[in-house]
């Protein structure tokens, strides 16, 4: 097991220059939810919209998770050679394009420019979310889950934002001419924007901070620096074959899996009982807070006890969303479920993501972490992938159940590693 780390006092020792760069990657992050909350809530209904049937339901969830695989990787190469801030932007740039496409797309029936629009903006969004990244570098290890916890809060505010963009959408677009469930997309340019003013003031750059943790941390001692060679020399199996790294990285990709198959079947069944958009929304905004509003606490749990007494928990929880909104019936208790989900991707994240930041150099750690991301792009790909043909062709029970065994692989690979260690 990942030991845990010595007692944090506290964040009270932080130089001003870092709060002041997580408060603004925090407050980008709450600009950006609204958006990936939007693709994620009303994503399904869209491509149904489009195609008339429920058997490509999961198609926007599966292009989050191509551009994901497709980005991560990349984008943590470029961000740890010219710092974190470029990539950010490239992100949200791509993001930008991306989410005009997809409003216009709907506003004209386009189900191929909804598929390109939607791949572009996952694409910005994912290649964005290295100012997670930015966080890990700024903090040592004592402190460094908490930072990913106050980072991913920001996204909070982005779940007011998204219900509301959706309330506002469905009063407005009869007077404007344009679909309700399309106008939300053409708003949300301007939080984008927003997001790109915020991250232009982060100063100085948080790789730049993390190569000098001791300026700032007289406490903290910094290992050797790499030379070139070693800065270009990272190798993503040897990351894999770091036992408490592999799980981690098995661990985040459970987690998004099991909650891209839980996320389109919320809008599925909520939407199959007649309920609105804004109802919809609503629910997802209860996941969202499930993902998001915790992540503090858990990240102090996670630096005083340990990454893995709060990783593998999460995944647990996860599980039991699954099981939760699947097999029970009431909009309640589909929302408490999808609520679930999000609070056990929410700990199985920030401490599998602090984990690995551990494990990997400043010089690394955008690759490092990216390796994981693309992990979880793949497993959401899956995920989504099948949950369209499953609704379709057995039954919504038969999805919940997939995802609920996604979510408990992580926990059999745990169960196999402590077997092993113990003969």
């Amino acid at each position: 097991m990942h030991q845990p780390l010595p007692r944090p006092a506290g964040v009270s020792g932080v130089p001003w220059v870092i709060k002041r760069n997580t408060a603004l990657f925090a407050l980008s992050q709450s600009f950006m939810g609204a958006g990936t909350q939007l693709g994620y809530g009303v994503g399904p209904l869209m491509v149904v919209a489009l195609t008339g049937s429920a058997s490509l339901a999961g198609l926007t969830v599966a292009l989050f998770g191509i551009s994901r695989f497709m980005v991560s990787y990349p984008v943590g190469k470029v961000t740890d050679t010219y710092g974190r801030k470029p990539g950010i932007q490239l992100g949200l740039v791509l993001a930008l394009i991306g989410t005009l496409t997809v409003g216009l797309s709907m506003a004209f029936h386009s189900f191929a420019g909804l598929t390109l629009g939607m791949l572009v903006f996952g694409m910005g969004m994912n290649a964005a979310q290295q100012l997670r990244v930015g966080a890990a570098d700024m903090f040592p290890p004592r402190l460094r889950a908490q930072a990913l916890g106050f980072v991913a809060t920001g996204s909070m505010l982005g779940l007011a934002i998204s219900p509301f963009l959706m309330w506002f959408s469905e009063g407005i677009a009869p007077r404007v001419g344009i679909e309700p469930i399309a106008l939300p997309w053409l708003m949300v340019p301007t939080l984008i924007l927003l997001g790109m003013v915020l991250v232009t003031f982060v100063n100085p750059d948080p790789k730049e901070i993390g190569m000098n943790l001791q300026r700032y941390y007289p406490d903290y001692k910094q290992p050797p620096p790499l030379t070139p060679e070693q800065q270009s020399a990272f190798s993503a199996k040897e990351l894999w074959a770091h036992t408490p790294s592999r799980l981690a990285i098995v661990s985040n990709a459970a987690g998004q899996g099991n909650m891209a198959i839980v996320m389109v079947l919320t809008s599925l069944v909520l939407h199959h009982h007649g309920h609105s958009l804004t109802a919809i929304a609503f629910s997802h905004m209860f996941h969202s807070a499930g993902m998001f509003a915790f992540t503090i606490p858990l990240g102090r749990l996670a630096d005083r006890f340990g990454r893995e007494r709060v990783m593998y928990p999460g995944v647990g929880i996860s599980l039991l969303g699954a099981l939760c909104v699947t097999f029970i019936d009431g909009y309640w208790w589909v929302t408490l479920g999808t609520f679930l989900v999000g609070l056990g991707w929410s700990a199985a994240f920030v401490a599998s993501t602090a984990l690995i930041a551990d494990h990997a150099r400043t010089e690394h750690r955008g690759r490092a972490i990216g390796v994981s991301e693309s992990a979880a792009g793949v497993m959401s790909v899956v995920a989504a992938g099948v949950t369209g043909p499953l609704v379709e062709c057995t039954s919504l029970p038969a999805a919940g159940a997939v995802a609920a065994l996604i979510a408990a692989v992580p926990l059999a690979m745990l169960a196999w590693t402590l077997a092993t260690r113990r003969r």
